[in-house]
C-alpha cells in the first residue's frame, strides 16, 4: 500500500504562483509515473501534468509553459510549481502515483485563482 500526502495549496491572487508538493510513503519501492490531476466543481478530473522515473513528462496544454512538473526518484516526491495562475485553474490538486497495475491517489489540496 501507498499513501500519498499533498500540501502547498491555498488562496492566490491572479498572476501569482504556487508550489505544491506530494509525498510518497508505505511500499514506495517500483512507483513508476506520477502524476497531478486537477477537478473543479461541476468538471471531470483531468489530468495537468505527469512524470515518469526516467524525467518524462507531459502538461496539460492550457498549463504549458505556466507549471512545471518534478520528481525525487530517492525521496519519491513530486512537486508542481504553478506560475502565472489563472482564476480557471481554481480546482482541487491530486497527487496519483503508479506502479503495474495498481495506482493510488492523495486527498487533495485545494487551489483557488481569485483577486
Amino acid at each position: 500500500q501507498v499513501q500519498l500526502m499533498e500540501s502547498g495549496g491555498g488562496l492566490v491572487q491572479p498572476g501569482g504562483s504556487l508550489r505544491l508538493s506530494c509525498a510518497a510513503s508505505g511500499n514506495i519501492f517500483g512507483i513508476g509515473t506520477m502524476a497531478w490531476y486537477r477537478q473543479a466543481p461541476g468538471r471531470q478530473r483531468e489530468l495537468v501534468a505527469s512524470i515518469t522515473r526516467a524525467g518524462n513528462t507531459n502538461y496539460l496544454d492550457s498549463v504549458k509553459g505556466r507549471f512545471t512538473i518534478s520528481r525525487d526518484n530517492a525521496e519519491i516526491t513530486v512537486g508542481l510549481q504553478m506560475n502565472s495562475l489563472k482564476p480557471e485553474d481554481t480546482a482541487v490538486y491530486y497527487c496519483h502515483a503508479r506502479r503495474l497495475a495498481a495506482d493510488w491517489w492523495g486527498q487533495g489540496t485545494q487551489v483557488t485563482v481569485s483577486s
